[in-house]
């Protein structure tokens, strides 16, 4: 089993930044692929970044602005020139494989096994 937990969520302004963080722990060994992921009210979750290995992928209504990373047993996420858009919980997730394993894509959540409970980000304009 592997735990994540999820950190740095809160509140900014339009056109600044926020830096997220998520621990994982557990049997990390196990774990290829980390994701970020977003969930507005009334809306469907989404993935917004990953990275698998050495390979990141961002959804283009991020890329430029938001920026994943991992470092040993954290997982980061560094958003900037946030937008009220960006408003969420944000959720990092992690899976022993590729979403291609399951016929999924990258950024799809049904690749990712385990999950975080979330952290809210606001972002007024």
């Amino acid at each position: 089993q592997v735990q994540l937990v999820e950190s740095g969520g809160g509140s900014a302004q339009a056109g600044g930044s926020l830096r997220l963080s998520c621990g994982v722990s557990g049997d990390t060994s196990s774990i290829y692929c980390l994701g970020w992921f977003r969930q507005a009210p009334g809306e469907e979750r989404y993935g917004v970044a990953r990275v698998c290995g050495d390979s990141t992928t961002y959804a283009d209504s991020v890329k430029g602005r938001f920026t994943i990373s991992k470092d040993k047993a954290i997982l980061s996420l560094q958003m900037s020139s946030l937008e009220p858009g960006d408003s969420a919980d944000y959720y990092c997730a992690a899976d022993p494989y590729e979403g291609s394993s399951y016929g999924v894509t990258p950024l799809d959540p049904k690749g990712y096994r385990f999950w975080g409970k979330g952290t809210q980000v606001t972002v007024s304009s």
